[in-house]
């Protein structure tokens, strides 16, 4: 049966001017580039002049390599894919899977489907209207399922079978509302036209309007702000400032005094450290003291060091009350 089925199979290649029609049966069905060969022609028949992939021309059995050959079938499954031969990328249906038989049968539905799209069924019609009648029987079929169709039959699987749940409306029913829908449209539209007649359309109008209320509200919050200016100038600020500032009683003047001649003395006292490390550069190798006594500009510069540590300890002290007077001053 499979035999014979493979010899029609072959006719019908010859009848579609296929170079190969008359290669073994075996290389047909079976992985390898005669059967690569044919699919790749019947899938270019399939897609047409706007087709999205290109032909590639086949070597003969020596012309591959492994990897050659993988890219080959790799690209004929994504072609059975984007024709929905195959619901996904199957490498295996394009080398040939299962029995004889199932091989036969694939190859069979692949040329038919070829047949059908350069062949229509009358001679007298080209392939396009082919087509136009097929849609035209598939519409008719869809629009009276239901006198075709019995109930028991399952056109759909289960989870949509919604038609035997719930009873469509009749067609005559949807009609006349539809009708009553387009008159009350009808009427909707001819109220728009009217009102459009009697007003002038002017698309800046909402803004406008918008506008001049937001100037009204400035104007008034300007005028608000004007008026408790007035107020504060004339009410509010001498009614805070009646009273007189209070004399913060501090060191004054002379204590600014005092600390500009405690700066000058420390300056002073700096200049003097200076002169003791050049007297102590100057006398190096001599003695400090002269029978058993210090030198005098060793003992100036040790009395001028203490009286610097009680200076640094005042001027501290001086500095605080300053500031902080000053931050008193600045808070009132």
């Amino acid at each position: 049966m499979a035999a014979k089925q493979m010899e029609e199979i072959q006719k019908k290649l010859g009848m579609l001017n296929y170079p190969r029609a008359n290669a073994p049966a075996q290389s047909l069905l079976f992985a390898g580039m005669e059967r690569y060969a044919l699919l790749e022609w019947l899938f270019f028949r399939l897609l047409g002049d706007k087709s999205p992939f290109s032909q590639q021309n086949l070597q003969g059995e020596n012309g591959m390599d492994r990897d050659e050959e993988t890219a080959r079938i790799q690209y004929l499954a994504e072609i059975a894919k984007f024709l929905g031969i195959t619901t996904t990328v199957d490498t295996e249906a394009i080398q040939g899977r299962g029995t004889y038989e199932d091989r036969t049968e694939m190859l069979r539905l692949i040329v038919d489907l070829v047949e059908a799209s350069i062949y229509a069924d009358n001679p007298e019609w080209s392939v396009d209207e082919q087509v136009a009648k097929d849609i035209q029987l598939i519409d008719s079929i869809a629009e009276r399922q239901a006198q075709i169709f019995s109930e028991e039959c399952k056109l759909f699987p289960a989870d949509v079978q919604i038609q035997s749940k719930y009873l469509l409306p009749d067609i005559s029913e949807l009609e006349t509302k539809l009708s009553e829908q387009s008159k009350l449209l009808l009427n909707l539209q001819q109220k728009v036209d009217d009102l459009a007649s009697k007003h002038a359309y002017n698309p800046d109008e909402e803004y406008e309007e918008v506008e001049s209320q937001l100037r009204a509200h400035l104007e008034s919050f300007l005028e608000t702000a004007r008026s408790f200016n007035v107020i504060y100038t004339k009410e509010i600020r001498p009614w805070t400032h009646m009273m007189e500032v209070p004399q913060l009683h501090g060191f004054g003047p002379a204590a600014n005094r005092l600390l500009e001649a405690y700066k000058m003395l420390l300056k002073f006292l700096g200049n003097l450290r200076n002169l003791r490390d050049s007297h102590a550069a100057v006398a190096v190798g001599s003695s400090d003291t002269i029978a058993g006594q210090p030198s005098p500009v060793t003992r100036i510069i040790s009395e001028c060091e203490s009286a610097l540590t009680f200076l640094n300890r005042d001027l501290g002290i001086l500095s605080a009350s300053i500031a902080r007077e000053q931050g008193e001053e600045f808070t009132i």
